[in-house]
């Protein structure tokens, strides 16, 4: 491949960028190929078009804004050790790989370390966070890695609720989704003093006479008929630490509340917390006032870098959860309450240490600087969104009304300021209520409701937002090492997927050009008021990529902002207090910040870790959230209910119930009286024969034939039609597949019906 440092009058051919991309270790992007081909502005254009053509044909990748050759790894990996080969080396593959567009997931040898560190010693079956770099082939395997962190062993055991029999042992009802209707027995001698409704640790042994698997309890892990009980599920199911550690806590009491030193005296200025009415921290407090024509905006975070040092017992156990995990009935706090709920805190009328941003804003709404600093605070006032919302709206009560002039009125003015040039910026704009469940005293679902959205809570969430990017901001002009929260642009893939979806509603979706979020806003604006919103908001989600932590930083799409950091909640996300540490190094704030040797590297792996434990924790409160549900539904097996059907795939339908939110499915072969296919492009089920169709977004009734509390899940009997029409033509290959899968419903329901007969 021939390469020049002098100045190109065209394009290289398609074959010598294609090598250069594949020769680089690292990532590469416009700028390394218009720089390695000494291409100047003018070619620069025809040059994104042209990788644009060859990500089209498939032939590079676009990954986090840069170009890779199809099937390569990023250089962090989150794999599962699933092999060893004839040398006696583990043998991984990625966690997620799109095997429709590159094949088989690459293997990738694990290399030991003569001495490797605690943490570090991997067995089969275990996830683990990978450095991993390409080598030369090496029998079929091209990728070594050396563990960073052993994420998850493999489990031996299974989780479940022990019933007890009427003539001793008993039977275990597994927690998994995966494995309902499959319980285990539990012999006599075998039950380790459980009792009737414990959560219990199986390990599973040999099949019994009844053809059931046996096991025996290794571990009682506390019982669900006590109230908070439900979350303790997914927290045992998912690993999720809930109990400090002894020096973790005697660290945490021995803090003794922040004295001057390193600060500027803020105690003057009327900062507020507006927060839900029931949060017990509260971490950040806003001001604002009017200043030639536009405004000083001042956003203190509490300083949690004060209290949990690098290295310290809080800084280990805040690392490992890399967050708090928030459930219904119970908060699982990053940080021991003595911090979170006590030292940072920001209560009214007492001092406390915090970080504060101050941001001048034009009349524009923009953003024209902002500084960074160290302070003593003392919160004004401590409201809930709804008392600032009707405080401003002529409606306060004793503790609001004496704010609104002075503090209130500046805040919304600020932000009605503020929205010109988010308009301007046009974020991605989704629309998708969020449900909250409400309790009774015992634990149980009282009823769900969906809390309306008020100006208080945008007013809140645009200067969080603002101060994050002044962070990122300050941390890059100093050069600093940082944790970015990054969201990638959609893959081609989803965005193909979206737009067959859209064309089928006769909406349209932009192909040419770069891809933006109003191209996004423009469909939703469409659709505002329709019956299609909520199933169209839906569908937009989906489409989009998941937002994480990295330590490169490749923009976020959904706020459409180059660069975004988090530094508003230190006291439950782990991201945040890097970047704290971070802005003291670089402003010079105080001994305890960033250390000066620290390793990008480090930032990268403690990045893919707290990424992680994110999905962890979002996955365990879904779980719960189902849970919860399903235990409140248990009674009403048989009733009827009008929902929408919110998934469809070869297997069935999912169906979300408008009155609790609840998601529950229906199996393809319970759907009418003949076979149904799935029709991937139109998001369907559609009757062979009939050509009767059951639509992602349609509103449908069902009726309730199931429901297992302990594995949150709810099944579905249909009981409306589905929309009329013809059966469409099918391609061959499907009409083959339909006859295999027409075999297998018509075989089920032979069985179903010889069960019930």
């Amino acid at each position: 491949m021939s390469k020049t440092k002098s100045n190109a009058t065209s394009l290289p051919p398609k074959a010598d960028i294609l090598a250069f991309i594949r020769a680089q270790p690292g990532k590469v992007g416009t700028r390394e190929i218009a720089r390695a081909f000494g291409l100047k502005n003018a070619l620069r254009a025809e040059l994104k078009r042209l990788l644009r053509d060859l990500a089209d044909e498939g032939a590079v990748e676009t990954r986090h804004k840069k170009l890779h050759h199809p099937g390569a790894l990023p250089s962090t990996v989150l794999a599962d050790v699933v092999a060893r080969d004839s040398d006696g080396d583990l043998i991984a593959t990625p966690d997620e790989w799109d095997e429709e567009a590159h094949g088989a997931p690459p293997k990738i040898r694990i290399l030991v370390p003569r001495h490797a560190r605690r943490g570090e010693a991997a067995g089969l079956g275990d996830r683990v966070l990978l450095r991993v770099e390409e080598t030369e082939e090496d029998a079929g395997i091209r990728h070594r890695g050396q563990v960073i962190r052993v994420i998850d062993r493999p489990k031996h055991r299974v989780l479940g609720i022990f019933r007890k029999g009427p003539r001793g042992g008993g039977r275990l009802e597994p927690v998994d989704k995966k494995m309902l209707g499959k319980e285990l027995i539990i012999p006599e001698g075998a039950t380790g003093d459980a009792q009737d409704g414990d959560l219990v640790a199986v390990e599973t042994s040999r099949i019994g006479r009844l053809g059931l698997a046996s096991g025996r309890v290794v571990e009682r892990l506390g019982s669900l008929s006590s109230e908070r009980a439900v979350s303790l599920i997914a927290i045992n199911a998912h690993g999720i630490p809930h109990v400090f550690r002894r020096e973790t806590m005697a660290e945490a009491e021995a803090a003794k509340p922040a004295t001057m030193a390193h600060r500027e005296d803020w105690r003057d200025v009327p900062f507020v917390t507006i927060d839900p009415p029931d949060a017990k921290d509260h971490d950040d407090a806003v001001h604002a006032e009017e200043r030639d024509g536009g405004f000083i905006v001042n956003v203190a975070i509490a300083d949690v870098a004060h209290y949990v040092t690098p290295g310290s017992a809080l800084d280990h156990e805040a690392l490992v959860r890399g967050n708090s995990v928030y459930f219904p009935d119970r908060v699982v706090p990053m940080l021991p309450e003595r911090i979170s709920n006590d030292l940072c805190s920001l209560r009214p009328q007492v001092e406390r240490p915090a970080l504060a941003v101050r941001m001048i804003i034009g009349a524009d709404g923009r953003k024209r600087s902002h500084t960074f600093h160290r302070i003593m605070m003392r919160s004004a006032a401590k409201l809930s969104y709804e008392q600032a919302q009707l405080a401003i709206s002529g409606r306060g009560d004793e503790e609001s009304e004496p704010l609104v002039e002075p503090i209130l009125k500046p805040l919304y003015a600020a932000y009605e300021t503020l929205v010109k040039a988010r308009n301007e910026r046009a974020p991605l704009d989704l629309d998708l209520p969020e449900r909250k469940i409400l309790l009774k005293g015992d634990g149980t679902v009282d009823r769900v409701i969906v809390p309306e959205r008020l100006e208080a809570h945008r007013l809140i969430e645009e200067f969080m937002i603002l101060a994050n990017v002044a962070a990122a901001e300050t941390l890059e002009k100093a050069r600093v090492p940082l944790i970015y929260r990054v969201h990638d642009e959609p893959s081609l893939e989803k965005v193909n997927a979206l737009r067959e979806f859209l064309q089928t509603l006769d909406i349209a979706f932009a192909k040419a050009g770069a891809l933006r979020p109003e191209a996004f806003n423009r469909v939703l604006r469409q659709v505002k008021g329709r019956d299609a919103e909520t199933l169209v908001n839906e569908v937009v989600l989906r489409s989009q990529s998941q937002a994480e932590y990295a330590s490169e930083n490749y923009g976020h799409f959904g706020l459409n902002l180059r660069r975004y950091a988090h530094f508003t909640s230190p006291i439950r996300r782990y991201a945040d207090l890097v970047v704290h540490r971070g802005l003291i190094r670089a402003m010079s704030l105080g001994p305890d910040g960033l250390a000066e040797n620290a390793d990008p590297k480090l930032l990268g792996e403690i990045a893919a870790a707290i990424s992680a434990t994110e999905r962890r924790a979002m996955l365990a409160e879904r779980e719960t959230t189902d849970r919860l549900i399903a235990h409140h539904l248990a009674d009403r097996v048989g009733a009827s209910f009008d929902g929408r059907v919110s998934g469809v795939t070869r297997a069935g339908l999912f169906v979300k119930l408008h009155e609790t939110g609840a998601d529950g499915f229906v199996p393809a072969r319970t759907i009418g009286d003949e076979y149904f296919h799935y029709d991937e492009a139109r998001h369907a089920m559609v009757g062979k024969h009939s050509g009767e169709t059951y639509r992602l977004g349609d509103n449908v009734t069902v009726k309730l034939v199931e429901a297992a509390p302990v594995a949150g899940a709810l099944r579905f009997e249909l009981l409306s039609a589905g929309r009329k029409g013809g059966a469409p033509r099918r391609p061959r290959f499907e009409a083959r597949r339909e006859k295999r899968d027409d075999r297998r419903q018509r075989g089920s329901r032979k069985r179903k019906g010889r069960k019930h007969s």
